[in-house]
């Protein structure tokens, strides 16, 4: 949780530490996705309400100006039609100004049925 991030090791917002973008480095498919979430930062209480714009079963990408850092660990409540999906998170890149990126961690089952609804709904 508590893992520093030199600014100066980003290559490039969008990809790993390697150079490799992340999204050549996905193994399970991203899908467009506009829904609402609720991102909840515990350790400083920051809340920020942003919009979700492509997920997959391991993630998804959040549209939003002010991004938290790299490593930062949160909370999601993802809201769609009237079902919510709630998990923790890990931001793993972030795009200044425009977005991050963040990996599930420690998905609920209940929560993974909601998530797989929706993804059998968009791949349909």
């Amino acid at each position: 949780m508590g893992e520093a991030t030199d600014p100066n090791s980003l290559i490039s917002p969008a990809t790993n530490n390697a150079g490799q973008p992340y999204r050549e480095q996905r193994s399970v498919p991203r899908y467009n996705f506009i829904a609402h979430v609720d991102v909840i930062e515990p350790a400083s209480d920051t809340r920020i309400s942003a919009r979700v714009s492509e997920i997959s079963r391991k993630g998804c990408y959040i549209d939003v100006l002010v991004t938290l850092p790299i490593g930062t660990i949160i909370q999601l409540k993802i809201v769609r039609d009237q079902g919510s999906f709630n998990t923790r998170g890990k931001i793993i890149y972030v795009q200044e100004g425009m977005g991050m990126g963040v990996a599930f961690a420690d998905v609920e089952e209940e929560q993974l049925k909601v998530l797989d609804s929706w993804l059998l709904e968009i791949a349909a």
